[in-house]
């Protein structure tokens, strides 16, 4: 039985496929085995594995009819046979010491369930401002703790980075179809079971960016898909059985956030900003106030507010006035 399996969903990736086969040979820890899915490419994949398969006994190759990611995710995950699995993508690059340390990791502390690493985007040129940021903030949370707490505002992992336990991935059921993305509806489940998160500071994967990729293409990755996302897990937990929020936040993001929440019964009760302009007005049938004009007391506030930065002004601001994250309000933006 092999230490890690590494289970790679793809579909068309003939011409970047090669130099990611090529950064798993180079891998530190050799004791790894393949498991690739194709999900009905008509380009050159197929040949490209299965020439790979005859040549290394690590690499195991399974062609099916087009059905999808998840369906392709959790045909691989059943042939998984390592206790660590890795995932990764046909057209990303892992550092040679990838698996070795981030199994080293998990060898070593039976607490953790999932460990991820610093990711560099490549090729830098034309990468958009966004990208960057979250390439910024993503490798920012550097612990279980800074993890958690920014759970809601983003994917706090890039999915092909990662390495975890597979029994934990069995336990919960494996990837769902739902409409948003299975990745962060995964790690959203990891956590509401108490599944503790590491990353390791070093760089160890990198991840290509290009027009066809996957986060850009398909409908379950847009803004819309990861607040539906986001909301569904948060009715679980925070805003379980609550149905009044306060909205930090009256720009678009909040407004969108208000609207999506009024399809679950919720409803807003006070709005909160800080631009003078809009103190005092009424949004949607609530006020608008100042922080320090409300009374939190028990309500339950939802933090959306989407200009850069302001994230962390308003935690400075809450921390003044004594409210609690995670207990007071969550930031989902």
């Amino acid at each position: 039985m092999p230490h890690v399996s590494i289970l790679m969903p793809l579909r068309n990736e003939e011409r970047r496929l090669p130099a990611a086969l090529d950064s798993l040979y180079r891998q530190t820890l050799t004791d790894w085995e393949l498991v690739a899915v194709d999900d009905g490419s008509d380009d050159g994949t197929p040949r490209i594995l299965d020439i790979a398969s005859r040549m290394d006994s690590r690499v195991r190759f399974i062609r099916r009819e087009r059905g999808g990611l998840v369906a392709a995710l959790n045909a691989g995950l059943e042939e998984c046979q390592a206790p660590l699995l890795a995932r990764m993508d046909g057209d990303d690059i892992s550092h040679p010491r990838r698996l070795e340390m981030q199994a080293a990791h998990l060898d070593a502390d039976s607490t953790t369930g999932l460990v991820a690493c610093n990711f560099r985007h490549f090729p830098r040129n034309n990468l958009k401002q966004g990208m960057i940021a979250y390439e910024t903030w993503q490798n920012r949370l550097v612990d279980h703790g800074l993890i958690m707490r920014d759970l809601f505002v983003e994917s706090p992992f890039v999915h092909p980075s990662i390495m975890s336990r597979r029994v934990i991935l069995e336990q919960l059921g494996g990837y769902k179809e739902r409409n948003w993305p299975e990745d962060y509806d995964l790690w959203l489940r990891m956590a509401a079971v108490g599944i503790h998160f590491a990353r390791l500071p070093q760089t160890l994967f990198f991840w290509r960016d290009h027009p066809k990729r996957a986060t850009r293409t398909m409908d379950q990755y847009n803004l819309g898909a990861f607040r539906s996302c986001k909301l569904h897990h948060l009715l679980q937990g925070f805003l379980n059985n609550i149905g009044e929020v306060v909205i930090a936040g009256a720009g678009v993001e909040a407004r969108a956030w208000q609207r999506l929440m009024a399809t679950a019964g919720i409803r807003v009760s006070h709005w909160l900003d800080v631009d003078p302009r809009k103190i005092g007005r009424t949004l949607h049938g609530a006020q608008i106030l100042r922080p320090e004009d409300l009374k939190l007391a028990g309500r339950r506030m939802i933090v959306a507010i989407g200009v850069r930065g302001a994230r962390e002004q308003f935690r400075a601001v809450s921390e003044k006035l004594g409210w609690e994250e995670g207990v007071d309000f969550t930031c989902v933006a």
